[in-house]
């Protein structure tokens, strides 16, 4: 009988399906996947329960690579674990509509968890799946029934640490206790400028023990030790656990080993031949021996776990049919089957109610209305919920010993949203996080992966213009708004009463495929009469407020708190003789996907006497108006001052509607 395959030669797999990759596509960055290859061997071929044959299987280990510009790493070990990924896709490596991306993206290649590539949010991600396994554990599990129950493991680099949202999400980690945490921290002292003592020497141990994790240092090329660690991290269930690796970066290559020309460049022919030497490696790029493939093959081990786990939850749907039957239903992203119903009597009701209210109070309302028919919902803020509303009856907030249906986040605005993705990424819960409209800025990368992705992920952000008054321009949202429209895959709504802003909730919730911002005023506003068909056609982003008297001349179109503005410009246009409507347009990116004869219907090519008015930067609106029309809005910061004023010192005004308008016709 042959000797058993070492753990080292499983590991060298690893380096030379990496770098072999990374010379074909003459791009990439081989250093990471042959620094890690020791510590991915222990972890994925002795503690990962995944499944290659059903790579969405709801109870598996969650494996997120943060470091991902090693994106190598997690490619070679889906090939060699038995996913779909074969030879020909490692030989595709950063081609176009390859399965093997230049980074790990979701949706490209099975067994790949998100999208990772900016550093530290593969961090914010795992934390997030480890938040939601936790709190679903909490709602689902029984006694004997530990229905929900995996880990999560992360893979890190020193620039993940070096990026702020790392302190963010590994703070609130550590806080609220996840011990099914993992991560493993590939210290190398490399990155891209060299070594890191020029630039980076925090103390990562005392940094995260002061957290409040439980931190082992390892050798991070001894499989006996790496495997000892992740058992003590494994035993540790009150805290997460940070794995120190001391590694060196392209472990392996005789001449780029332990420097940076090994982390975003090829080795290059001649230093791959002495390092494929140096590895004993007989093999020409690409092949390995039937030996490897058989001990890294994980879909026999995977199947059995599978099944096991079909066999408790078969017992847990005898036990507790309904509740089984709500997990699936959760799991699966399904909404109830009487939602939409549901949903529509409460817009219905509240556009009968007519209140006049500031929209982020309807949001709230929304929330208290929508949230006991979802259960699902999981909100959180940045110590704003006093001021966001976004707390509601029978929100209890998780903590480290206590179970509950919210998160307070802290003022970590790209830290929360970031960790959004991942608990969305998860499933069983739609999570909703909130700020004010200014404070998106923190947040904006996280909130373009989430859009990248396709995460239904819930923005909401208060406060959202000059109208917010005193405290000033540092806190006056003037150009998020057209941040937030031209990110591809996001729909922003901004809605004008409580009607409105029930529709965006209701439409954030139903938008399986993208992220929604929904932006709410701290004022309050005017409630807008409707009827049924205006009402129904707020779900088109845009439609017919108030119709013209007459021959129609020009348009006026308006969002949010400036709506009102528009219809009392109206009034004012109508009763001169001047054939006005007013369109209310909550969310152009949903207009714009209307059909052309809906567009057409509700602005007609041919009136080019349009003015567009949102306490917001202009530009984004001359798509609507053209160079013919007019936009009155921001171009400058705001001032501190009571809302009114500033809204007479900046021009938003019904008499500049009305100017404008005039001058137009």
């Amino acid at each position: 009988m042959p000797a058993p395959i070492s753990e080292r030669k499983l590991a060298n797999a690893i380096r030379v399906l990496s770098f072999d990759a990374v010379q074909k596509a003459n791009s990439g960055h081989p250093g990471a996947p042959m620094g890690m290859a020791d510590i991915a061997e222990v972890l994925w071929r002795k503690f990962l329960k995944h499944n290659p044959t059903d790579p969405q299987w709801h109870n598996r280990d969650r494996f997120v690579l943060s470091n991902g510009h090693g994106s190598m790493l997690i490619y070679s070990l889906l090939h060699l674990s038995g996913y779909d990924v074969s030879v020909d896709d490692l030989k595709g490596f950063r081609q176009l509509h390859s399965k093997t991306p230049g980074h790990p993206e979701l949706g490209y290649t099975p067994g790949v968890e998100t999208t990772t590539g900016p550093l530290g949010q593969g961090i914010a991600n795992a934390v997030g799946f480890a938040i939601a396994e936790k709190t679903l554990a909490a709602q689902f599990n029984r006694d004997g029934h530990n229905i929900v129950d995996h880990n999560t493991y992360a893979f890190l680099g020193d620039g993940c640490l070096m990026e702020g949202i790392s302190h963010e999400v590994c703070s609130l980690a550590g806080t609220l206790g996840l011990g099914k945490l993992v991560f493993f921290y590939d210290d190398n002292g490399i990155s891209i400028d060299g070594n890191v003592e020029g630039w980076f020497t925090d103390d990562t141990q005392a940094r995260f023990e002061s957290y409040g994790w439980q931190v082992i240092k390892v050798d991070g090329h001894d499989a006996d030790a790496i495997t000892q660690a992740t058992e003590q991290a494994l035993a540790e269930t009150a805290k997460p656990s940070l794995i120190i690796c001391k590694t060196t970066i392209g472990a392996g290559s005789p001449n780029k080993q332990g420097l940076a020309a090994s982390h975003g460049a090829p080795l290059g022919d001649d230093e791959i031949a002495l390092t494929r030497d140096a590895l004993s490696w007989k093999h020409a790029p690409f092949e390995l021996d039937d030996e490897i493939y058989e001990a890294w093959d994980a879909k026999a081990k995977g199947d059995v776990q599978q099944k096991n786990w079909d066999a408790d939850f078969e017992a847990y749907k005898k036990a507790y049919p309904e509740l089984a039957a709500e997990l699936l239903r959760r799991l699966n992203g399904d909404l109830p089957a009487d939602f939409a119903s549901q949903a529509q009597a409460y817009i219905q009701q509240t556009q009968e109610a007519g209140a006049d209210v500031a929209s982020r109070k309807a949001s709230q309302n929304a929330i208290n209305s929508l949230q006991p028919l979802l259960p699902e919902l999981l909100g959180g803020s940045a110590d704003l919920a006093g001021s966001n509303l976004t707390l509601f009856k029978g929100a209890k907030g998780i903590e480290k010993d206590a179970d509950g249906n919210y998160i307070y986040y802290g003022v970590r605005e790209f830290g929360m949203t970031a960790i959004a993705n991942g608990i969305a990424l998860h499933g069983g819960f739609i999570p909703y996080v909130a700020t004010f409209l200014m404070f998106m800025e923190y947040a904006r990368n996280a909130v373009r992966m989430g859009a990248l992705m396709k995460q239904r992920v819930i923005h909401v952000y208060t406060h959202d213009s000059i109208g917010l008054g005193e405290d000033g321009p540092t806190h006056q949202p003037v150009e998020q708004l057209t941040s937030l429209r031209t990110t591809p895959n996001l729909r922003t709504w901004r809605p004008c009463d409580a009607t409105e802003s029930a529709s965006a909730w209701v439409e954030a919730i139903k938008s399986e495929n993208n992220p929604s911002a929904l932006i709410f005023s701290r004022q309050s506003l005017p409630h807008q009469a409707r009827d049924s068909e205006q009402v129904a056609n707020i779900t088109k982003g845009g439609y017919v407020l108030a119709k013209e008297q007459g021959e129609l001349q020009a348009i006026i179109i308006a969002t949010g708190s400036e709506v009102s503005l528009a219809m009392e410009a109206y009034e004012t246009l109508s009763a001169n003789g001047v054939g006005v409507r007013v369109v209310s347009m909550p969310c152009a990116e949903i207009f714009v996907e209307q059909d052309a004869n809906y567009r057409e219907a509700v602005l007609p090519a041919n009136i080019r006497a349009r003015v567009a008015v949102e306490a917001a930067h202009v530009d984004y609106w001359y798509k609507f108006v053209g160079l013919d029309g007019k936009v009155i809005g921001m171009t400058t910061y705001g001032e501190s001052a009571p809302a009114s004023d500033l809204y007479k010192e900046f021009g938003i005004t019904t008499d500049a509607v009305v100017e404008a308008v005039n001058s137009l016709v």
